[in-house]
């Protein structure tokens, strides 16, 4: 069964291009990975701060996999200082998913 994620990272002024360098380099590292079937980066229409990622992955040991990696632990540990607030993650489970 497949695992939905939707993290939202809220950074501080001084770091938004920071926090999206990272992010950038994130999804191209993530969409590497055997057991993700997508990673998107995105951020709000009106502009307000902040970054949001829609991930998807085969079952839960891809993610602890995705949550293992090296650019994921080396990500976490670049970020805290840049944050406004603690990430947001929420799993979810697919209800009526399209093909």
């Amino acid at each position: 069964m497949s695992i939905y994620l939707f993290a939202s990272l809220t950074p501080k002024a001084e770091h938004v291009a920071d926090l999206e360098a990272e992010l950038r380099h994130m999804v191209a590292e993530t969409r590497k990975e055997a057991g993700n079937r997508r990673y998107d980066l995105l951020r709000r229409a009106d502009g307000t701060p902040g970054f949001h990622l829609y991930e998807t992955y085969v079952d839960e040991a891809a993610v602890q996999a995705h949550r293992e990696s090296a650019h994921y632990v080396a990500f976490r540990g670049k970020i805290g200082d840049w944050l406004a607030e603690p990430v947001d993650v929420k799993a979810l489970v697919g209800v009526d998913i399209a093909a």
